[in-house]
C-alpha cells in the first residue's frame, strides 16, 4: 500500500491528547480501565483508517470504551481531525501501532470485542500470515478477548472472506453471524455503521460480506454489539460458503 506522506503528521500525533503513545501504551496492559474516565467494556478496531466507523460507534455507545488502532501516521492524523471536533467524547482513544503487538499492549480478557473493517487482503500466498482474519491473528485475539468476546469482520473481498471463514473453522471459533450481502440482510444490517471504504465499494455495486465469530458458543447475536440471553443460538455448520443454520 502506497500512502501519500502528510507533512507534520507524526508531530500532530505526538502532540495529541487523544493518542496513547508508544512509551506508555505497554504500561497500560491489563489496566486499560484506568485510562478512561469510566470503567466499562473495551472494544478495539484494528486498522481503523480515517476513523469514521469507530468514532460513530463511540458516539452511539457511551457505555463502552473504544480504542482505534492504525499503523500509518498519514491515516491516523485524519482520524484525529475528526476527533478534535468532538471534545465532549471521552470514550475514544487512538494507538499508532502494529497489530502484531496486540498482546504486548492488552492483557488477557481485557477486550470485549474486536472490529476488522476492510482489512488489507494481502493476496499473495507468502503474505497469508499478515491477514488480520487469519489464524495467527485469531490466536492473538483469543488471548485478549473476554470469554464471550467477539470478532466482527467486514469486507467486499470475497476471496478474503472465504479465507476468514475457513481460518475461523480450523481454529475452533464459533460463528454467530455470516452474510455475503450485508446491506440486503435485514437482520445483520440493523445498526450497521459504514466505513469510508464501505461507502465507496457499496456505491460501486460491490456486495459487502460480514462475519461474526466467538471463542465459545453464544446466545443469539443482537447486532448492537452484544448478545441476548433469552434465546439459545442455533447450531451453525461451516461449508464453503456461509453456513446453514440447523433449526
Amino acid at each position: 500500500m502506497r500512502l501519500r506522506n502528510i507533512p507534520g503528521a507524526r508531530e500532530a500525533i505526538a502532540e495529541s491528547d487523544y493518542v496513547v503513545h508508544e512509551d506508555v501504551m505497554r504500561d497500560n496492559k491489563g489496566h486499560w480501565d484506568t485510562v478512561f474516565p469510566r470503567t466499562q467494556p473495551l472494544y478495539l478496531e484494528i486498522g481503523m483508517g480515517k476513523g469514521q466507523f469507530i468514532t460513530e460507534m463511540a458516539q452511539r455507545h457511551p457505555d463502552r470504551n473504544y480504542v482505534g488502532i492504525e499503523k500509518y501516521s498519514s491515516v491516523l492524523v485524519r482520524a484525529l481531525e475528526k476527533r478534535k471536533q468532538l471534545e465532549e467524547l471521552d470514550n475514544l482513544l487512538f494507538l499508532r501501532m502494529e497489530a502484531e503487538d496486540l498482546t504486548d499492549v492488552f492483557g488477557p480478557g481485557e477486550i470485549s470485542g474486536i472490529y476488522l473493517n476492510f482489512s488489507d487482503p494481502w493476496p499473495k500466498d507468502r503474505h497469508a500470515k499478515r491477514r488480520l482474519p487469519g489464524r495467527e491473528f485469531l490466536a492473538r485475539y483469543d488471548r485478549v478477548l473476554t470469554p464471550e468476546g467477539s470478532v466482527e469482520f467486514k469486507t467486499d473481498n470475497r476471496t478474503l472472506f472465504d479465507f476468514a471463514i475457513m481460518e475461523a473453522r480450523e481454529s475452533g471459533w464459533h460463528m454467530t453471524g455470516c452474510t455475503f450481502d450485508l446491506h440486503n440482510d435485514r437482520e445483520m444490517s440493523q445498526g450497521n455503521i459504514m466505513t469510508e471504504y464501505e461507502e465507496r465499494f457499496s456505491s460501486q455495486g460491490n456486495p459487502i460480506c460480514k462475519l461474526v465469530i466467538t471463542r465459545q458458543e453464544q446466545s443469539a447475536y443482537d447486532n448492537s454489539g452484544g448478545q441476548t440471553s433469552a434465546i439459545e443460538a442455533p447450531a451453525l455448520r461451516f461449508t464453503a460458503s456461509c453456513p446453514a443454520k440447523n433449526i
